[in-house]
């Protein structure tokens, strides 16, 4: 066998892949120069890159393309532009979003007793980006940040899935993965219980992810009307048989009007 290909030898990339990863690396530079320096001349920026002036125009070039870059007043010098900016929103709007559910599920614990999750929507699943573990002995203690729940069987998913518009519903509803006797499986029935959800403001799932473990969950609504997260508590069926729901469904909508008005481009709906 000869090195090349042996399991694990290093190869050579290709001359091609090679000038790929180094045309990225300079266009991380260029932006990086940017934030650090704001405008920026053509020739400076060709300098702290070490390359000719025509190659570091033809970055930004393609830079301003994609509005990453716009160009000054001054023909030649360079700012961040939209795209750089909308990209640094969402990432502040994620951190924003995920330091403040996890201050309104340790609220949510401190006052139900029960374990408080935060979810948003992200390619066809509910993700938990915070989470609080309830303080009774007998209480759901599954970790479930940064897991991928389905959409059509929690109530955190529920309550984003109802709001997220038909291309959604429809891409969930082509596979309803059944993962318990009470789990729906049939996207009629679902897009009923998705109608409900509308209708009274929240989601709930009984046994339908997990055996003996019931949920409730709220939508967090942007200025828009969007929803841009979902509130829930989860216990043990005993302790939240159904008819206790509504209740604490209420309780958590006031917590999930709290959640917006600290995030502050956001507003209960």
């Amino acid at each position: 066998m000869s090195v090349d290909a042996m399991p694990g030898a290093e190869t050579t990339p290709p001359a091609g892949e090679t000038s790929a990863v180094q045309a990225a690396d300079r266009v991380l530079q260029i932006l990086e120069i940017l934030a650090d320096n704001g405008p920026t001349g053509v020739s400076a920026i060709a300098r702290e890159l070490g390359v000719h002036r025509s190659t570091a125009f033809r970055l930004l070039a393609t830079l301003e393309g994609r509005r990453f870059v716009v160009q000054e007043t001054h023909r030649g010098t360079y700012s961040l532009g939209a795209g750089a900016l909308r990209i640094a929103g969402a990432v502040a709007l994620r951190i924003d979003l995920a330091r403040e559910a996890q201050q309104i599920c340790d609220e949510v614990t401190s006052q139900l007793g029960e374990t408080s999750n935060v979810a948003i929507l992200v390619d066809g699943a509910a993700v938990n980006i915070a989470q609080t573990t309830g303080t009774s002995s007998v209480a759901v203690r599954d970790q479930y940040v940064g897991q991928r729940t389905p959409l059509h069987a929690t109530s955190s998913g529920k309550a984003l899935l109802a709001f997220a518009g038909e291309a959604t519903f429809d891409a969930v509803s082509r596979s309803l993965e059944r993962f318990s006797d009470t789990t729906i499986t049939d996207p009629d029935a679902l897009r009923a219980e998705l109608a409900v959800v509308r209708e009274r403001g929240w989601g709930s799932a009984l046994a339908e992810w997990q055996d003996h473990t019931n949920a409730v969950a709220v939508p967090v609504f942007a200025t828009d009307g969007s929803v841009v997260a979902a509130l829930s508590v989860t216990a043990p069926a005993f302790r939240m048989p159904p008819e206790n729901l509504p209740a604490l469904a209420d309780e958590l909508r006031g917590f999930a009007q709290e959640f917006a008005r600290h995030l502050g481009h956001l507003t209960p709906r």
